[in-house]
């Protein structure tokens, strides 16, 4: 049977009250990969405040999935032209019925099943999420999905660098030693805040290097100019006033 959003929230506890639900990731790499994607989309995306990254979140959608949960939250999900606030879990019908726009799963040995099964039907069918990824921090297993005309999830075909195209994330998302990371259409990899200002700060020695240079080859030259003119005396030029 089928709810208004009204009907939903009499039925369901205050929203606030839900709290995210999910278990620990279940290895160092699954950790640090959602640590990744989560802190260099912020730092890419910085300055912006319409959307909402959900890291290891339950979203909460159906009476029937509060009483049986048989799904948990996603472990990276990203909504569009949401608000930046941060929130205990995401609760649909406390969000105008806004579903996760992409959602990327960390596959592990106990949840590699269910995300290329029941979850994936999961986003097609009930979510329709428009973008739907999974990596594994282990294996280096990527696949990826977008709702095509017909409502189906269709393979996302990867290009050279076998990297994938994300209309949601306007970004390809591939692997680079190891991780799953982003790239900009020109295949710049974006970078995160330590990489930032590492970089930052790699650059500012080489400039200090290359002025260092251009200094003692201009003290070089004056040296030689210098040197020419005595030459010049001594031979019996006229130099003038120098």
């Amino acid at each position: 049977m089928a709810f208004t959003a009204e009907q939903l929230a009499e039925r369901m506890p205050d929203f606030r009250e839900l709290l995210s639900d999910e278990p620990e990731m279940e290895s160092t790499q699954h950790y640090q990969q959602l640590a990744l994607l989560v802190s260099h989309l912020e730092w890419h995306w910085q300055g912006r405040n319409d959307f909402f990254i959900g890291a290891n979140l339950t979203v909460y959608y159906t009476d029937t999935q509060l009483q049986r949960r048989q799904f948990r939250g996603p472990d990276f999900f990203l909504v569009r032209e949401a608000s930046h606030t941060p929130r205990n879990s995401w609760v649909v019908w406390a969000e105008g019925g806004r579903y996760p726009d992409l959602i990327i799963e960390l596959l592990s040995d106990s949840t590699a099943t269910v995300d290329r099964t029941d979850k994936k039907s999961l986003y097609q069918n009930i979510f329709h999420t428009r973008e739907y990824f999974w990596y594994s921090p282990i294996t280096g297993e990527f696949e990826g999905f977008r709702l095509g005309g017909n409502q189906q999830y269709e393979p996302i075909v990867v290009n050279e660098q076998g990297w994938r195209w994300s209309d949601e994330l306007g970004l390809y998302l591939g692997m680079k030693d190891g991780w799953l990371r982003y790239f900009t259409l020109d295949g710049a990899l974006v970078l995160g805040p330590e990489e930032t200002a590492r970089r930052e700060k790699e650059q500012a020695v080489q400039a200090e290097e290359r002025a260092e240079y251009e200094r003692q080859r201009a003290e070089q030259e004056r040296q030689r100019a210098e040197r020419l003119a005595r030459r010049l005396r001594d031979l019996g030029f006229d130099l003038g006033n120098e």
